[in-house]
């Protein structure tokens, strides 16, 4: 078995290829259906009883096909009658195809060759796609100078590399709300969100696509290293192997790395099988799949820092930034940008929870918005927001501890370098903000 299978199969698939070549040939002329798999459980079943008395590989054959269709056969049963009658001249008329001359059976193949081009057809192809050109020249050319079979195997070679190598490099671009905020669209003229990326997948997650489509991802998260947060539509996504389960996880690494995260949604029910069976689900997690119309407001309420949106963020991309207050511009109030990284003392929400129960009981301002501050803040915590933070109505006690809070450290950083520059010494931030103070489970206190 070892020594004739390899030959076994090069026999097979050649035949199996050329006989596909004629059918669609004739199927394209005729305007019939082909139904290509009863084709091959037909070529196969008439190999297996060639085999069992020692005959031929069974295949279709270019000129006999052609011939035959010339002449007007319209069904299966005018082989039947063609195979009866070449028995009939093998044992009858066998002693005078001798005096037959070569000459005249190759005019009657070619005249039935000639009448079988079909130019309208080879000029369409001509001047549709470039490949699909590429494709017919190198066919006909290995018709010219190969054996019939091998050519037809050449072009049907060549259509899978042009095919793997247009799906091997899908569209990958960034993508946000048009001006309705009613879809996702490429508008590379706007501004994206500094915080979240929404990216949209043109094509399948293969094995030949996943090195592309996250060198794309990468590339863009490089160009916009502040949007740590991560939206991919999978709407165009039919298929999924495991190599493009890896490349997520490498993408879901990279992001929470940087201290972000991945969502995913329209994701296909037979995408979403193949990562659950890959237990790719369980390491994004179940809620990281959430419905399209409900992401971006999640998001916006739940996860991205309000400090930058309102602060820092000159843009209205999403619908629920539109009533966001927008102060970007704040006097005397410096940039994160260029406050030097030693230049702030921190506190930990460990320590400052010790310091409000001692007899030294700091001041707790939280600069963010009234409206955020109702939401949940420290107990004690007194609210000024930011941009009233250098007001002259605001005094601070010289011979107290302050500690400013915020979100995630942002703003209170901000605030803390610009009492600096006015005197302020006795200022320090709390480390992680609000964020920590929620993770090392401190007790909050809701409106006021």
């Amino acid at each position: 078995m070892s020594k004739i299978s390899a030959g076994a199969l090069a026999v097979g698939a050649i035949g199996l290829v050329q006989t596909v070549a004629i059918a669609r040939s004739l199927a394209a002329q005729t305007g019939q259906r082909l139904d290509s798999n009863q084709g091959f459980v037909g070529q196969g079943m008439a190999n297996i009883a060639s085999g069992l008395f020692s005959g031929y590989a069974v295949a279709a054959s270019f000129s006999i096909t052609a011939v035959n269709y010339k002449s007007g056969a319209k069904t299966p049963v005018s082989a039947v009658f063609s195979g009866v009658f070449l028995l009939i001249a093998m044992i009858i008329l066998a002693p005078l195809a001798a005096y037959l001359p070569r000459a005249a059976l190759s005019g009657v193949l070619i005249l039935t060759a000639v009448g079988m081009v079909d130019r309208e057809e080879i000029s369409r192809i001509w001047h549709g796609t470039r490949g699909d050109a590429v494709i017919m020249v190198v066919t006909l050319v290995g018709t010219l100078f190969l054996a019939i079979e091998f050519a037809v195997l050449t072009g049907i070679l060549l259509s899978f590399a042009l095919y793997i190598m247009r799906t091997s490099v899908p569209r990958v671009h960034a993508v946000i709300p048009d001006p309705e905020f009613r879809h996702f669209s490429y508008q590379p003229d706007r501004e994206p969100c500094p915080q979240l990326s929404i990216i949209d997948i043109m094509g399948d997650l293969y094995f030949g696509a996943v090195n592309h489509v996250e060198e794309s991802i990468l590339e863009i998260a490089e160009q916009n290293p502040g949007q740590q947060y991560l939206i991919i539509r999978m709407t165009h996504v039919n298929h999924i192997d495991f190599s493009g389960i890896h490349m997520l996880e490498n993408v879901v690494r990279s992001y929470r790395d940087r201290g972000g995260d991945v969502f995913l949604v329209r994701v296909d029910h037979r995408i979403r099988r193949v990562m659950e069976s890959t237990s790719f689900d369980q390491h994004l997690g179940f809620d990281h799949f959430p419905d399209e119309d409900e992401i971006i407001s999640h998001i916006f309420h739940h996860v991205l820092d309000p400090a930058i949106c309102i602060y820092e963020c000159p843009v209205r991309i999403f619908k629920e930034c539109q009533n966001l207050p927008k102060r970007v511009d704040l006097p005397h109030i410096p940039h994160l940008t260029d406050i030097p990284s030693t230049s702030v003392m921190e506190i930990t929400p460990q320590k400052l929870w010790e310091q409000m129960h001692s007899d030294q009981v700091p001041l707790v301002v939280d600069v963010r918005e009234p409206r955020e501050y109702r939401q949940k803040h420290i107990p004690q915590a007194v609210t000024i927001p930011l941009p009233k933070l250098l007001a002259d109505d605001v005094k601070f006690p010289p011979d107290r501890q302050i500690v400013l809070v915020c979100r995630s450290g942002r703003r209170s950083r901000r605030a803390a370098y610009a009492l600096q520059q006015i005197g302020c010494m006795n200022v320090l931030i709390l480390r992680g903000g609000l964020v920590a103070w929620e993770a090392a489970g401190m007790l909050e206190a809701i409106g006021q």
